[in-house]
C-alpha cells in the first residue's frame, strides 16, 4: 500500500486494540441498562469517571508516562474534557433507559457520520470514494437494524434525540482533539479528561438526584455491571479510544467504531432475551463491509498489489 493509501486507512498496529475495545464497549451497552434499574444515572457515570480516572493515571505511572498538563493547554483541555465525557456520558446515560440497549447503541453510533463530516471541514481530511463508502455501507447496515423500530423511536423522541446529541458531543470532541494535538500521552490525556469530565457530573449528582454511591447496597448483577464499567469500559477502553483516535485520520478512527453497536445489539439479545431477525443479520454484513473500507489490506494482497 502506498504511503498516501496508508494516510486514510486504519493503523495495522492498532487493529488488535480495535477488536478489544469493540468488544468492550459493545456489551457495556445491555450492561449499563442493567447497572441504571439500581442506580441514579449522574451517581453511576461520577463514580465511573472518577474511578477510571484514578485507573488510567496508575497506568500512565506505571510506565513512567508525563502527567503534568504543558503551559497554556488547560483551556483547551477543558473543552475536550466537556464535549468527550461530560456531553456523551450526560446525554447517553438518559437516553438508555428509554431505548432498547441495541438500538440506543445504534443512534449513538451515528457519530462516525458527523466524524467524517467534522474531519473534512475542520481538520482538512479528503473525503476519499473509500471513505464514503465506509459511510454509506456502515449507515446502510444501521438503518436496517432501526428499521422496524421507527415505531419505537416514535414513542421515545426524547431518548432517540438525546442518543444523537451524544454522538455530536463525541464526533466535536474527537474532532476537536486531532485538531489541538496536545502534547500528552494517550493515557494521560484520558485520565485528565475523565477527571475533568466528572466534575459537573458530580455536581448534577449532589444537587440533582437522590441516590447513592454506596457500592456494597446493589444486587449483584448492578454491582458486577459497575465493576465491568469501572475496570473495562473506563479504565480500558477509554484509553484504547484515545489512542486510536490519534493515531488514525479522523474520519477513519470514527467509522472504526462502527462494529461496536452492532456488538451492542447482538449483547442485548443474549444478555436481555432480545431475539434476533433478518435485518440484524444483514447490517452485521455491512458493517463488516463498512469496515473493511478503512482496514489494512492483509500482507499477501498488499504485495500482489491488489
Amino acid at each position: 500500500m502506498s504511503d498516501s493509501g496508508a494516510a486514510h486507512t486504519f493503523p495495522r498496529e492498532a487493529v488488535w486494540l480495535l477488536v478489544a475495545l469493540t468488544l468492550a464497549w459493545g456489551v457495556n451497552w445491555p450492561v449499563m441498562k442493567v447497572v441504571l434499574t439500581a442506580m441514579a444515572p449522574l451517581h453511576f457515570r461520577t463514580l465511573c469517571l472518577f474511578v477510571g480516572a484514578a485507573g488510567v493515571f496508575l497506568i500512565a505511572r506505571a510506565h513512567r508516562l508525563p502527567i503534568a498538563v504543558p503551559p497554556g493547554a488547560w483551556g483547551r483541555l477543558v473543552v475536550l474534557a466537556l464535549f468527550n465525557m461530560t456531553g456523551w456520558n450526560v446525554l447517553a446515560i438518559y437516553g438508555i433507559p428509554l431505548l432498547e440497549s441495541g438500538r440506543a447503541a445504534i443512534l449513538g453510533y451515528t457519530m462516525p457520520v458527523w466524524g467524517v463530516v467534522l474531519g473534512t471541514a475542520f481538520l482538512g481530511e479528503p473525503f476519499t470514494a473509500r471513505r464514503a463508502l465506509g459511510v454509506a455501507l456502515g449507515m446502510a447496515g444501521m438503518a436496517l437494524l432501526f428499521a422496524g423500530e421507527i415505531g419505537a423511536l416514535g414513542r421515545s423522541p426524547l431518548g432517540a434525540a438525546l442518543m444523537v446529541g451524544a454522538a455530536i458531543s463525541w464526533a466535536i470532541g474527537t474532532a476537536l482533539m486531532k485538531r489541538w494535538q496536545l502534547a500528552l500521552p494517550a493515557s494521560s490525556l484520558t485520565a485528565w479528561q475523565m477527571l475533568i469530565g466528572g466534575v459537573p457530573i458530580l455536581a448534577g449528582a449532589l444537587f440533582l438526584e437522590q441516590g447513592t454511591f454506596r457500592f456494597w447496597e446493589l444486587a449483584f448483577w448492578p454491582a458486577l455491571g459497575v465493576v465491568y464499567n469501572l475496570a473495562v469500559a473506563f479504565v480500558f477502553a477509554q484509553w484504547a479510544w484515545i489512542r486510536i483516535a490519534l493515531a488514525a485520520p479522523m474520519g477513519v478512527a470514527t467509522l472504526s467504531t462502527l462494529m461496536i453497536p452492532v456488538v451492542g445489539v447482538f449483547s442485548g439479545m443474549l444478555l436481555l432475551g432480545e431475539r434476533p431477525h433478518w435485518t440484524d443479520f444483514a447490517a452485521l454484513a455491512m458493517v463488516v463491509a463498512s469496515l473493511a473500507t478503512v482496514m489494512p489490506l492483509p500482507a499477501f494482497l498488499r504485495r500482489s498489489g491488489a
